[in-house]
Order: structure tokens, then C-alpha cells, then sequence
């Protein structure tokens, strides 16, 4: 297949196992030394060539042994089995990178640090992400479970509300900061309990994050 043009605009969460705030965001070694993460996506428009990919959902499972950038990583992606054929192939060139420069997106980062991939999964997803109050659930049966949540204040109680601002980054422009908890099981089986939890809006083509 020959290059296509893609854009999806759509909402994430992301919890991995770095302490709040992750330090990854700002160019600085993991909380632990190495890096795990749970991925939803919850694309509500999108195309890649004539291919509409509106209304789907992805999930992913990530697992590096030490920094990101020191590659040797697996990974897991999970598609929703309603999805068509081409749908699936969109999606799936999307997410390995292809179709996009070099550097642009997280997609196309994440790859080439990548050492396993593992098959495919077609399977139901259910995904909820509220960006702005900070909540997601993600479960993909025998798969993944997980669970976002605001921060709270240690002394009151009360939620807390911070976000982080990347004018020239390659995933998001402004995150909402939470925590979450994650189960997974195979083919990557983490474990992660009220870590970094990531909550944003998506809007990502060829080129990198589309602003409006």
C-alpha cells in the first residue's frame, strides 16, 4: 500500500508506572528505571485514505526494560473486532508508525523502540475517558482492566487539578493529570496500582498533532 493521508481526532487514558506527573514527559529517566503502561483510545472521528475510522476503539499493553528510548520494548495492540478489514489495516498502519514522518507522532516514536510485537487482538473493548473530570474505564475481557481517577489532596481530601502543556510535543498539547490502576493479563501481564494516569484529547495525522 502506498502512502495514505490519516488524521483521528479522538480521547485517551494512560496509565504507567511512573509516580504522578511522570518524568518521561520532560525528557527525564522513568520514576522506576523502566517503563510500563496501559493504553485506551477512544477515536471519535477519524480517516486513513477513504477509510473512515470513526467511533473505534484501540487499547495497548506496553513493557520496556528500561527507558523508553533504550528500546528493546513489547507491546500489545487490541483493536475492536467490529472493525472492518480495511479498518483494521488502517488502524493498524497507523499504530506501527507507517503512513507518518518520521518523529511526528507517538505512534511512529514507539515503534522503533519496539523489539516484540505481538499479533493483533480483535476483541471487545469497552472503553469510557472523561477528560475534563478526569474518570476512564477500560476493560478488555481476559485482557485488561483499568481504572482512572483524579488525584486527592493527602490532608483535605478533595480533588486535585493540574495539567501539563507541551507546545511541541508529539501526542497531546495539554493532559489532564490524574492516577490509575491497571490489571493486565496475556500476552504482557502488568500490575500497576494509583500510578501516573493521563487523561487528553487526541488530534494526530501524518505530520504530528493537528491544531486548530
Amino acid at each position: 500500500m502506498s502512502a495514505q493521508s490519516w488524521a483521528i481526532h479522538g480521547r485517551e487514558f494512560t496509565n504507567c508506572n511512573c509516580a504522578y506527573g511522570c518524568p518521561c514527559q520532560f525528557n527525564a529517566l522513568p520514576t522506576h528505571g523502566h517503563c510500563q503502561a496501559v493504553v485506551g483510545i477512544q477515536i471519535d472521528k477519524g480517516q486513513h485514505g477513504q477509510t473512515r475510522l470513526d467511533g473505534l476503539k484501540i487499547a495497548g499493553i506496553f513493557k520496556w526494560p528500561g527507558p523508553i528510548h533504550l528500546g528493546k520494548g513489547e507491546a500489545a495492540i487490541f483493536i475492536e473486532k467490529r472493525a472492518s478489514s480495511p479498518q483494521r489495516e488502517s488502524l493498524l498502519r497507523i499504530l506501527s508508525g507507517q503512513d507518518t514522518r518520521p518523529g511526528a507522532t507517538i505512534f511512529q516514536v514507539f515503534s522503533t523502540t519496539l523489539e516484540k510485537l505481538h499479533e493483533p487482538i480483535f476483541t471487545d473493548i469497552a472503553f469510557e475517558v472523561d477528560v475534563e473530570k478526569r474518570r476512564a474505564k477500560l476493560k478488555v475481557p481476559e485482557h485488561i482492566e483499568t481504572r482512572g481517577e483524579p488525584i486527592v489532596n493527602p490532608v483535605s481530601g478533595a480533588e486535585y487539578r493540574g495539567r501539563i502543556d507541551l507546545p511541541d510535543g508529539f501526542e497531546y498539547s495539554l493532559a489532564e493529570m490524574g492516577r490509575g490502576w491497571s490489571t493486565t493479563k496475556a500476552p504482557i501481564p502488568l500490575d500497576l496500582k494509583d500510578s501516573y494516569g493521563q487523561f487528553a484529547e487526541l488530534h494526530l495525522g501524518n505530520n504530528g498533532i493537528i491544531r486548530a
